[in-house]
């Protein structure tokens, strides 16, 4: 049974960009030894999508306000591109500091429900989309009630 992901960023400072992830996700973190430092990841999910060839993978981070933590990495001296209206969400990229980019998004798609996560006063319904029901939550309550 699959357990989790491991995604893995190539950088040509790859020190740096650890340390900046680090900062950025504030998650739980464990040295694989000699630095190989490997970060936690929030609930995550994975999308296939056509393409003409074979073997091109793609890490985007998630976030609730875009805009909010485009603000707060541009007060720690941050460079982030600025935020653009996607069909599948709002987007920045955000610079590295071994001069790669990663995209960071504000999901507008439907979220599966073991990647949305539960918050308290959040409701969350079965399809992942925030206070709406899913499509069967409707039918499930009418049979309890009746």
């Amino acid at each position: 049974m699959i357990v989790g992901a491991h995604a893995i960023i190539y950088s040509q400072d790859a020190s740096a960009d650890r340390a900046f992830l680090r900062d950025l996700l504030r998650s739980p973190t464990v040295d694989a030894g000699d630095g190989w430092l490997i970060l936690g990841l929030p609930p995550s999910e994975v999308a296939v999508h056509p393409a003409e060839e074979n073997g091109r993978h793609e890490l985007y981070l998630m976030c609730d306000d875009v805009d909010g933590l485009v603000r707060a990495l541009e007060r720690k001296g941050v460079a982030c591109s600025p935020v653009t209206e996607e069909g599948w969400g709002r987007l920045t990229l955000v610079g590295l500091p071994g001069g790669g980019k990663l995209g960071i998004y504000e999901p507008r798609h439907p979220r599966p429900v073991a990647a949305v996560g539960r918050r308290p006063g959040r409701k969350v319904a079965r399809d992942g989309r925030k206070g709406r029901p899913g499509p069967r939550a409707g039918a499930a309550s009418r049979r309890k009630r009746g």
